[in-house]
């Protein structure tokens, strides 16, 4: 169990953008008037995943102006799960926020995260759970609420429900998801699935700022199969469930008409009826090896082995850059003060 309190000397801030330049200067301006008030050193990682407008020039303008501004530029669209997995390989802080830049997550909550975390010393996650969804629309807040009660219900992992990426990790949470590296990602699954502490504090989410959303009912429903097929067989078990009811219901009715046959004689069936059962079972086998398909399809691309993600530049912040020099200064003194003793420890004659 940890000590009473958390220890924090550097804090960090990973921001994933696609394509946000009509948010980024709000979203900059209010991010750095909180961090600006906390009284602890921080930097900012923004992760560009590839976007095609003027994100990377404005993250750019800002780091000329910030020097606690890394900015880790992807080689191309990763995804948002790729580009948060990249942020959190990049972060150096002992706590790491995660926020996304619409500011639906508003960053004025991040001091009451960074206080819950440091009064409950023993939480590792301190997750933003979301009350009300300002902004959408009633499908997709039915749809939400759905995923989650669903995915909680056939999901070995629990999932806290109406949750987002917002929320602080502390090192050893973050150390943890690094040893993570499937190639299909859904975070907030990898999130929960890393169990320690977790603590939530409710909050109010807004309307998006600017610009519109990158996320489409078609992928947000690709993206719950990727939840859905990430953390759970249950697919391919209903599947199965629903193959041997079928075959027990076909045993019987074969041993109604075995019965009919004998003491009734033996009709000719309607063909419709037979129709109708014959497309009917066609169309569950084809679903059933869909579903062993989205499962094959995983099991190949985990076995390519391909990195996750391809940087093209990254610029790390000067506080991260601090940092690192003095961990490498620290282990370089102690490597020396280990063998002046062991050198100290051999007999004069040996010497």
């Amino acid at each position: 169990m940890h000590s009473a309190r958390h220890t924090l000397s550097l804090l960090s801030v990973v921001v994933p953008v696609y394509n946000e330049q009509q948010v980024l200067p709000a979203f900059i301006h209010r991010l750095s008037t909180v961090l600006g008030r906390l009284d602890v050193a921080n930097e900012i990682i923004f992760v560009n995943d590839g976007s095609d407008d003027a994100t990377l020039d404005l993250l750019r303008q800002f780091r000329s102006e910030n020097k606690a501004v890394g900015i880790v530029d992807l080689s191309r669209n990763f995804g948002k799960e790729i580009a948060l997995t990249a942020g959190l390989d990049h972060a150096r802080g002992d706590a790491v926020i995660v926020i996304d830049a619409d500011l639906q997550d508003p960053p004025e909550l991040i001091p009451t995260l960074l206080r819950t975390w440091q009064e409950e010393g023993y939480a590792d996650v301190v997750f933003a759970q979301r009350i009300s969804r300002a902004g959408e629309s009633r499908i997709k807040k039915m749809t939400a609420y759905a995923f989650y009660r669903v995915i909680n219900a056939i999901g070995g992992q629990r999932i806290p429900v109406d949750t987002g990426d917002y929320r602080l990790l502390s090192r050893r949470a973050v150390d943890a998801l690094k040893q993570l590296h499937e190639r299909h990602r859904f975070m907030k699954g990898l999130f929960a699935w890393i169990g320690f502490r977790q603590v939530a504090v409710p909050y109010e989410r807004d309307s998006r700022f600017a610009g519109g959303t990158k996320w489409s009912y078609w992928r947000l429903w690709n993206f719950s199969i990727e939840g859905i097929t990430s953390f759970s067989i249950a697919p391919l078990r209903i599947s199965s469930y629903f193959g041997l009811f079928a075959a027990f219901v076909a045993m019987l009715y074969g041993t109604y008409m075995v019965v009919r046959t004998i003491f009734f004689g033996n009709p000719v069936a309607g063909y419709p009826s037979l129709l109708v059962i014959v497309l009917f079972m066609g169309g569950v086998q084809l679903i059933s090896l869909g579903i062993i398909g989205e499962y094959l399809g995983r099991t190949f691309n985990e076995a390519k082995q391909r990195p996750l993600y391809l940087v093209n530049s990254f610029t790390p912040s000067e506080r991260a850059a601090r940092a690192e020099i003095a961990v490498l200064s620290e282990a370089g003194s102690r490597d020396e003060t280990i063998w002046r003793v062991e050198t100290s420890a051999v007999p004069p004659e040996s010497q």
